[in-house]
């Protein structure tokens, strides 16, 4: 029996895909033991891309054959413009970071080349190279949220960031991304590929830059 596309995507991308899972961010959020400059320098940068973000499912709410799928992107949209960007806003308080910080800190290279890729992935106006950066950007995050002890940290920064990527609403919309992907992204294998295997590679380098002059 065939393996999934998505499962042969992801094992394409290996060793990168498990390098980002079992990374040592994860590993020192699950323990809250991930200093305060190293979590400031993840999500300022994280935040950084969120308009590119919305652009790409924007482009999959366009680009979509169906208006079961565009309704699911909607309510996506939604949640990340709401909830997960109040997380933001509330952890960058508590990690005293100021607003100067977040607007003059220069991009990363992961940073730009998430941006890249995400507007890159808009701008070919197909449904399977949009899904194809968006189920690296939300499974990827499932899969190590997934490993997370049942005792979460203390730190709301640390456990929230945990349970937005580890709750059932959102497992639902990753399951629902791999199964759209493996619906269309065969046709455009080639594409979906390429776009699935460097969105990969970005996002163990992400977790790298977090670390970068925070010693």
């Amino acid at each position: 029996m065939t393996d999934r596309f998505t499962e042969q995507l992801r094992a394409s991308s290996e060793p990168d895909w498990s390098a980002a899972i079992g990374h040592r961010f994860v590993q020192e959020l699950f323990r809250s033991t991930v200093p305060d400059k190293v979590m400031a320098n993840y999500l300022i940068q994280d935040h950084r891309f969120l308009d590119s973000f919305l652009t790409l499912l924007g482009a999959a709410i366009a680009s979509a054959d169906t208006f079961e799928a565009r309704l699911r992107f909607g309510r996506f949209v939604g949640m990340v413009s709401g909830e997960e960007n109040t997380y933001f806003l509330r952890s960058f308080a508590a990690l005293g970071v100021t607003e100067e910080q977040r607007t003059t800190a220069p991009d990363t290279a992961p940073t730009a080349g998430f941006k890249a890729i995400m507007r890159e992935a808009a701008a070919t106006r197909s449904y399977a190279g949009a899904l194809s950066v968006l189920a690296v950007a939300e499974w990827l995050y499932l899969d190590w949220a997934l490993q997370a002890p049942q005792r979460l940290p203390g730190n709301f920064v640390h456990s929230e960031w945990i349970t937005l990527h580890d709750n059932a609403d959102f497992r639902a919309f990753v399951a629902f991304l791999r199964s759209e992907l493996d619906r269309v992204g065969p046709a455009e294998a080639e594409l979906s590929r390429d776009l699935f295997r460097r969105t990969v590679a970005l996002e163990r380098a992400f977790f790298d830059a977090a670390y970068d002059g925070a010693a």
